[in-house]
């Protein structure tokens, strides 16, 4: 590898505060560090009847999304990642998906992330 084929990795950073008894119960705060070329639309309310009820931003390529809230049910996600782009396949799946595939569903936490763990290891 030459010294110009290596990009730095990069990595998102997600911080919160939550206190439920408190007058601000939830403090949240997050950066994207994503291609800056990728299509997104900023923090909405979603409208697609095919996409659960969401306040979220969207991932325009690939229809996911990043960190969002269910309109209806309270559920949060978030997603973060640590990316090295000269190891990106391009096969990958959107990591988006796991974030709206939480969202729309009524598993527990712990019970998506043993059926995600059990299927990224297929």
């Amino acid at each position: 590898m030459r010294p110009t084929d290596y990009s730095p990795p990069l990595m998102c950073i997600l911080s919160f505060q939550w206190q439920p008894d408190a007058s601000i119960p939830l403090v949240l705060a997050a950066n994207r560090d994503e291609f800056y070329a990728r299509p997104t639309q900023p923090l909405h309310l979603w409208s697609d009847p095919q996409m659960p009820p969401l306040l979220a931003g969207r991932d325009l390529k690939d229809g996911g999304t990043w960190l969002g809230i269910h309109r209806h049910n309270g559920r949060m996600a978030a997603l973060t990642n640590y990316r090295a782009p000269h190891l990106q396949r391009i096969d990958a799946p959107s990591r988006g998906r796991i974030v709206t595939s939480f969202l729309a569903g009524n598993q527990s936490a712990e019970a998506f992330a043993d059926a995600l763990s059990k299927r990224s290891a297929a």
